[in-house]
């Protein structure tokens, strides 16, 4: 057998082991390294490893890992048999084990009503952090079996999904066509691999007719952002600077609205997230088909023939949470479009020049590019007689 062999093996099995962890949540760092104390009295300062005694969590760290074991063997036994496991009888058990930790915690979550399931959502935003990433994966899986679609939004939004869990969410959410959950995924996702990526990049370059409903109610969230800053902008009761502001985030949107489709709205998060991993977004687009090649291609293509028109257009952050304009934060740089495309034409640089179908578009973007290289040299060039007359001066 060879090494390669025997790693492979090695990795298979230890990944198919699952082992629950002793400690599944973070632990009070307060109550524990005060009380460690060295093991011997005279200990070797120089030693790698100083042996300690004094281990000992905290009696809430205890309990919350207690509530913790308690709720998942009772959630694992109902999932067992999921269709007599109801979604009333889900969030039932969800909001009693999340009212243990908000009395333990001492929380206070508001006046609202528990026989709302907006309830269940406002306890996970309060004291979700403090059900450990096992407990929390397997409400995950439970949310998918019931289709609580709205709790998983939550989960994925406070960062309470884990990087492991993302391969099997990605595809079920693609499955039953959850485009909004899909973008949630691009916007918080600490750690999406390849796999995930080209299920997101094809369900969007290649949408299904099923899809449509979804992907559209995505679109009219852009929309509604995109007449906000229209309105914000011509508000005259604006003060100089938040007027001014409004204005570039009615650039920005309109920019970011006008002339593209409703699943190219949603590649936006893609470019801008910061968590996709530009090696992994490479081998991501290695997997896609001519026609989906083609119509990231296109997609690319408008960004940079909106940033040549409308060079104004920029970064307008303070707007999300100045103005509410959430979509500015989400809409891609020229750096982002850049990088993006430099990705595509870097991994598939053969394959585009020898299919004629490609052409079309790498003509359209060769002329885009050759344009916005002359202006950066005439712009280079005025800045750098700029310099000198300052240096006169």
């Amino acid at each position: 057998m060879s090494l390669l062999e025997v790693i492979t093996k090695a990795s298979a099995e230890s990944q198919s082991l699952y082992f629950p962890s002793e400690y599944p949540i973070v632990l009070d760092p307060d109550s524990i390294f005060p009380n460690l104390k060295p093991k011997l009295d005279d200990p070797n300062p120089i030693s790698a490893a100083i042996p300690l005694n004094g281990w000992q969590i905290s009696q809430t760290d205890s309990e919350f890992i207690e509530l913790g074991k308690k709720f998942t063997t009772k959630l694992k036994k109902k999932l067992k048999n999921p269709v007599k496991f109801d979604r009333a009888e889900f969030l039932g058990m969800v909001n009693a084990f999340l009212e243990k930790i908000r009395d333990k915690v001492g929380v206070s979550i508001g006046v609202v009503d528990s026989s709302n399931e907006g309830y269940t959502l406002v306890l996970v935003e309060k004291v979700g952090e403090y059900m450990g990433k096992d407990v929390a994966g397997l409400v995950l899986e439970a949310c998918v079996v019931s289709e609580v679609w709205e709790l998983v939004g939550t989960l994925i939004a406070n960062g309470l999904v884990s990087s492991s869990c993302y391969k099997d969410l990605v595809a079920k959410i693609v499955a039953k066509r959850r485009t909004e959950l899909v973008c949630m995924c691009l916007r918080h996702a600490s750690d999406l691999g390849s796999s995930e990526l080209v299920m997101i990049l094809k369900y969007f370059l290649s949408p299904t007719k099923d899809a449509y409903d979804s992907i559209v109610e995505v679109r009219k969230e852009w929309e509604s952002q995109a007449l906000l800053a229209a309105e914000k902008a011509s508000d005259r009761s604006l003060s100089g600077k938040k007027l001014g502001m409004a204005k570039e985030a009615a650039v920005l949107l309109m920019v970011a609205y006008d002339g593209f489709s409703s699943a190219e709205l949603c590649l936006h998060y893609l470019l801008v997230s910061k968590n996709v991993d530009e090696v992994i977004l490479s081998s991501a687009v290695s997997k896609l088909s001519g026609k989906e090649m083609v119509n990231l291609l296109r997609y690319l293509g408008k960004w940079l023939k909106k940033y040549e028109r409308f060079p104004q257009a920029g970064p307008c952050h303070k707007a999300s949470t100045t103005l509410g304009l959430k979509a500015c934060d989400w809409v891609p740089k020229f750096e982002d479009v850049l990088k993006c495309t430099g990705v595509v034409l870097d991994e598939n640089y053969s394959a585009l020049v020898l299919h004629p179908e490609f052409h079309e578009e790498l003509r359209s973007i060769n002329k885009v590019v050759g344009s916005l290289t002359l202006e950066a040299r005439l712009c280079c060039s005025v800045a750098n007689v700029a310099d000198k007359l300052k240096a006169e001066v």
